[in-house]
């Protein structure tokens, strides 16, 4: 990265000018009526954007947050001793305890697996399990962690053939025996329920627990919530003594309560809030309140705990939100495709408009599997109540129960790679596997 990346015209001129550079720790002084009134703000030279305006010098500050300062306010930039940080002093090996059960963290990159660049002062997912486990020793009070980073990927650009990447890694481990008493796989936050709802199906049985934990606040900033879902996980895993696919988050804005949520019940549905994640219908399944795990589960995880691993997925299924003014030749795109099926969020109790009785007759002769969730964040399907659902069901679309609309997809695209047609995935999709359906 240049020494002044991102600035240019004044602001590139200002900061050759003070000799300083992207990366340096200052102390900016700017102009008032007196020196009373004059403020200084040190902290880290941050690089800009491409395409930022020559207006503003930035800084991340101690908080974690970056500040912007318009040139017109600085009278002085002071360059300042850099002290080392605790992200670059050397690593100590954590010595493992036989008295302590053994869990194995897998990273697969996100905000729970980034850390602050202090020459750039840029946050980056490049942490590697290994100055995860070792950032909070803590961890190693309650688990000897073994640590290995399967990629590093922000959550957007995990895709199918990522979550059969976990999937094998995990079925390989579990396989092999080597004592795990549980799995972490640290996950980016923005599509880590899909990647739960995935390795439920394809875990199917799996006899230890798997943690999916992130983070919405990355670990340079004060509000951070990596360390505490971190800790939150690895206490679940030991405690829990059950099995089972979850997602570990804040319960919401305090630092009291860990989530533990079930691996195909939960959505992200807050942007930014650090309790982003709720399960849908219920209760978490567990909660970590005082070190103390509380159970609210009150079936168990999987139907079957035989654990038969079935890795096999087919992207050709497709996610489809209806609503007013849906235009249906939208669908014959994905007919031509030979898509395996089409899931749709339709309005209130399971319905699309009448405009899409043809397409939908068209797409069931092609031998495609046509499932139907709700849009609502709640309740169930129930096709039946008025005429528009019982003219979709006789065109032959599946309602599928409370099923997110998101878990319906990855089990229909996991349905689609372990059947040959469209009556199998039906059978699939309507059989109960990982707590996917409710009472």
């Amino acid at each position: 990265m240049s020494e002044l990346a991102g600035y240019k015209g004044r602001s590139l001129k200002l900061l050759e000018d003070f000799h300083v550079k992207v990366g340096d720790t200052v102390q900016i002084t700017t102009k008032g009526d007196s020196a009373a009134f004059s403020d200084n703000y040190a902290g880290i030279i941050m690089p800009r954007y491409e395409n930022a305006d020559d207006k503003h010098v930035v800084l991340k500050v101690d908080s974690g947050y970056n500040i912007a300062i318009e040139l017109g306010r600085i009278d002085k930039i002071s360059a300042m001793e850099q002290k080392p940080t605790k992200n670059e002093k050397s690593e100590q090996k954590i010595k493992a305890d036989s008295k302590l059960p053994k869990l194995l963290l897998l990273s697969t990159g996100g905000t729970i697996a980034s850390k602050i660049d202090y020459r750039t002062g840029a946050v980056t997912p490049t942490l590697t399990a290994e100055e995860l486990n070792n950032s909070i020793p803590e961890l190693a009070e309650i688990a000897n962690i073994e640590t290995e980073v399967l990629f590093s990927e922000y959550s957007e650009n995990i895709m199918p053939n990522h979550w059969l990447e976990i999937a094998n890694k995990i079925k390989n481990v579990i396989q092999e025996d080597n004592g795990y008493h549980g799995i972490i796989v640290a996950h980016g936050t923005d599509t880590m329920h899909y990647t739960s709802s995935f390795l439920s199906f394809s875990l199917a049985g799996c006899p230890i627990p798997i943690a999916l934990v992130g983070s919405q606040r990355s670990s340079d900033r004060a509000s951070s919530d990596a360390a505490l879902n971190l800790i939150g996980a690895t206490e679940f895993l030991v405690k829990c003594k059950t099995n089972g696919i979850y997602v570990v988050m804040h319960q919401d804005e305090n630092d009291e309560v860990i989530a533990c949520h079930l691996g195909t019940r939960v959505r992200k549905n807050h942007t930014s809030k650090r309790g982003a994640f709720q399960t849908i219908g219920g209760d978490p399944a567990f909660l970590i309140i005082n070190n103390q795990i509380h159970n609210n589960k009150k079936t168990d995880f999987f139907s079957n705990n035989k654990f038969e691993p079935k890795i096999a997925l087919d992207e050709k299924v497709a996610l489809v939100k209806y609503y007013p003014g849906f235009d249906p030749e939208i669908l014959q795109n994905y007919i031509q495709k030979e898509y395996k099926a089409i899931i749709f969020e339709g309005t209130g109790l399971g319905h699309v408009g009448k405009n899409m009785y043809s397409i939908i007759k068209s797409a069931n002769e092609k031998d495609i599997f046509i499932g139907m969730t709700s849009q609502c964040i709640d309740g169930r399907v129930s096709m039946t109540v008025y005429e528009s659902g019982r003219d979709l069901l006789n065109l032959g679309i599946i309602p599928l129960e409370d099923m997110i609309p998101e878990v319906a997809l990855t089990k229909a695209m996991w349905a689609a790679g372990n059947s040959k047609n469209s009556q199998e995935i039906k059978k699939i999709m309507l059989n109960k596997i990982a707590s996917e359906i409710s009472k």
